[in-house]
């Protein structure tokens, strides 16, 4: 079960600001699960400094729900058996998607595994109403606490006007929400309807727009309140260079609440930019994210390859090259060190 079960905590470890990386699948050459660099995986994100671990999502694989794989509960469990041995437990986030009673069952076994809340993925109800939406995120809270979820229509979500944000917002179950809808004016509705109900105090807002990371995190809101900034991120690209985002994520906040932004600041915004581009392929629509994200871990040995459930689902023409060219160009975006001097111990 949670370590600790209260909402109210929850809500303030969530508000203080996580770096919290959207957690890959490990796969073996047959493309069956490979619970050892699992394992080594969860592990370089907690010693990198992650304060959560998000499970079950677009970054681990939508497919590991199909009967063929039965790969959700075994991922979800391998990765709270390993944060329930970490100095600090991070808090656990899983995904959950699917028409509510699939969402209701899966965010059943989250809270059966001792997560924290689920991610709560829109897109299988892409003709659902904003009261009928309501309805289904009020039915998936009943069990859960609910970390809210704009994805963007590139990779299968589904807009959301500031009606739906008002009234999700407003719902007592909600601790958080990740904003990634790769759309400045998406975003905006999203902290203007937070604004609105008024609830900065108990909502933490996580930026999950991988093409603006640096930007998001840096931004004070159009009224100047700190509370209507975003906390933290909640992050695919974080997948890779784990400590490296950990250490800019620090070194933002601390520019942010000084009121000083440096050149540097804007710089960093722009390299990260650039290395997501190359990662989640955005010249070819998105299309090799994911086997960008592996792709990466697996030249730092941490996978065994860039393989997806999916066959289909690889490198787009092009695509290693370019993440080759932004590796050279930025390193310190990248923990090739770190790992190589840790990778041993985690594989153990």
């Amino acid at each position: 079960m949670r370590a600790d079960t209260s909402a109210a905590s929850l809500r303030t470890r969530l508000l203080a600001g996580l770096v919290i990386p959207a957690h890959p699948l490990a796969l073996r050459s047959d493309r069956r699960f490979d619970e050892r660099r699992q394992r080594a995986l969860t592990r370089y994100y907690l010693a990198a400094g992650a304060g959560g671990l998000a499970m079950g999502v677009h970054t681990t694989q939508f497919e590991i729900r199909d009967p063929r794989h039965g790969l959700l509960e075994p991922v979800l469990a391998v990765a709270a058996d390993e944060a329930s041995r970490a100095a600090e437990r991070p808090v656990l986030v899983a995904g959950a998607c699917g028409p509510t009673p699939q969402a209701v069952r899966e965010a059943e076994m989250a809270a059966s595994l001792g997560y924290d809340c689920v991610l709560l993925s829109l897109a299988a109800l892409s003709d659902a109403s904003d009261a009928e939406l309501v309805r289904h995120c009020r039915a998936v809270g009943q069990v859960i606490p609910l970390f809210g979820f704009y994805l963007q229509v590139a990779v299968g979500g589904r807009p959301l006007g500031l009606s739906f944000w008002r009234s999700f917002l407003a719902l007592p179950e909600v601790v958080a929400v990740k904003v990634a809808p790769f759309d400045r004016y998406r975003t905006l509705d999203v902290v203007r309807a937070l604004a609105e109900v008024d609830r900065r105090d108990e909502v933490a807002l996580y930026t999950g727009n991988d093409d603006h990371i640096i930007l998001d995190l840096l931004m004070p809101w159009p009224d100047g309140h700190p509370g209507y900034a975003f906390a933290g991120g909640l992050l695919g690209q974080w997948a890779v260079g784990a400590r490296a985002a950990a250490e800019a994520f620090h070194r933002v906040r601390a520019w942010r609440s000084s009121g000083c932004v440096p050149r540097e600041a804007l710089v960093l915004a722009e390299q990260v930019t650039e290395t997501n581009a190359a990662l989640f392929d955005a010249a070819n629509g998105f299309r090799g994210c994911i086997p960008g994200i592996h792709d990466v871990l697996h030249r730092q040995g941490l996978l065994a390859g860039n393989w997806c459930l999916d066959p289909s689902a690889c490198l787009s023409l092009g695509q290693s090259e370019e993440i080759e060219r932004v590796r050279a160009a930025y390193p310190h975006l990248h923990d090739d060190d770190f790992v190589r001097d840790n990778l041993e111990q985690w594989l153990t």
